[in-house]
């Protein structure tokens, strides 16, 4: 593990993850700048002396050194970091996750999944979002025709988390984040956009054709931008919204979608992930509950304890690693990826994300004008 160190809650969150099945055993880590802190929260997760690196450049020298070097590499430092990090490993055969957004620009995400294909290592994103087990029941019902030919996409990340000036408080993820030069100046949209973009995207298996955005900072003072409006026209026809913030006063997370068809629509929401609801044209609701036995094998290979005993934020992530262990494990004795299409985000979804990112961006400087999203074709 690179960056997640402490005062970082996604940190502790992939750890958690991590362990929760048994798949993985963290054994080398630099998990912060500040070597003191580093090494000791390290020593306390039980990592040897000998493999507590100094940074990034260390671990690689130690790592491809050893007979028992790392299969998997978690990085979770800031964004304009992650390109360096995570080429290094994988040019050296080691497979890496890599939080959102996979780089800062275009032409480094084409990058890594280059070296990653030569590789053949496994390059994952984390938008664990879409390893709930009723998101999983939603792409596979959108998939399978169940509220018909999709017409609209409705998708908002709304969290308020950062509706104050948090970064001038000594708040160390709210600077880092707020740093345009660290997270860059669309702010919010690679941070909380990407997790909503991907998550559309999961469910319908659409991708966008073109997109108008508009920008603002919400916070005084603030020099990134911290709220979002993207109008998206999907391929087939479908139109749509996506709304992200992380100054929505009062709102704890936000994050929700709805996808409607010619026949109904259906909608999940974060703060009761195990819920997925469906309205048909008269009106009917139909609430679906994780664990039931009527659900998709998507859905049902998911989930842990049961019907009736709620799963959330730690098993979606578990969930994630659980499907990154068995490519890796697959990946020893053929090379040909096993991943289907409702499996883990790969490095493709994290060009996309970047994509997004680099044409909202575009669009709102050139006054919210009508953009192309590129797609550009990679190998899968």
């Amino acid at each position: 593990m690179i960056g997640g160190g402490v005062g970082s809650n996604i940190g502790a969150t992939h750890r958690y993850a991590l362990r929760l099945d048994d798949r993985y055993e963290l054994v080398a880590a630099t998990l912060g700048r500040e070597a003191g802190p580093s090494r000791e929260l390290a020593r306390e997760l039980g990592v040897e002396e000998d493999r507590i690196y100094a940074n990034c450049s260390e671990m690689v020298a130690g790592e491809s050194s050893r007979d028992d070097g790392v299969d998997l590499v978690v990085v979770l430092t800031p964004n304009d970091s992650h390109f360096e990090i995570a080429k290094a490993f994988l040019e050296r055969g080691v497979h890496v996750v890599c939080e959102k957004p996979l780089t800062t620009d275009v032409h480094t995400a084409h990058v890594l999944l280059e070296v990653a294909n030569q590789s053949g290592a496994v390059l994952a994103v984390p938008h664990c979002y879409s390893a709930y087990a009723m998101v999983r029941e939603a792409a596979r019902r959108v998939r399978d025709g169940a509220i018909g030919r999709v017409t609209m996409i409705d998708v908002e990340h709304a969290s308020g988390w950062a509706s104050t000036k948090l970064e001038d408080s000594g708040h160390k993820q709210a600077k880092w984040r707020t740093d345009p030069d660290v997270s860059g100046v669309t702010g919010v949209v690679a941070d909380l956009g990407t997790h909503a973009y991907h998550l559309a995207r999961f469910i319908t298996g659409l991708e966008a054709e073109s997109i108008s955005s508009h920008l603002s900072t919400v916070v005084p003072g603030r020099r990134i931008f911290d709220n979002a409006t993207v109008t998206i026209q999907w391929e087939g026809g479908a139109t749509g919204r996506l709304w992200a913030t992380m100054a929505a006063a009062g709102h704890l997370h936000g994050l929700r979608i709805r996808i409607f068809g010619e026949n109904g629509n259906l909608e999940w929401r974060h703060e009761v992930p195990h819920h997925l609801s469906m309205q048909s044209l008269d009106g009917t609701v139909t609430l679906l509950a994780e664990g039931m036995s009527s659900l998709s094998q998507d859905a049902r290979q998911l989930n842990r304890v049961g019907a009736g005993h709620i799963e959330g934020f730690i098993e979606a992530f578990a969930n994630f690693y659980g499907e990154v262990a068995d490519e890796i494990i697959a990946r020893r004795s053929n090379p040909v990826t096993s991943v289907g299409k409702l499996s883990f985000p790969s490095g493709i979804d994290g060009l996309r994300g970047v994509e997004f990112v680099s044409r909202v961006l575009d669009s709102h400087v050139a006054g919210s004008k009508w953009l192309s999203l590129n797609n550009s074709p990679v190998k899968d």
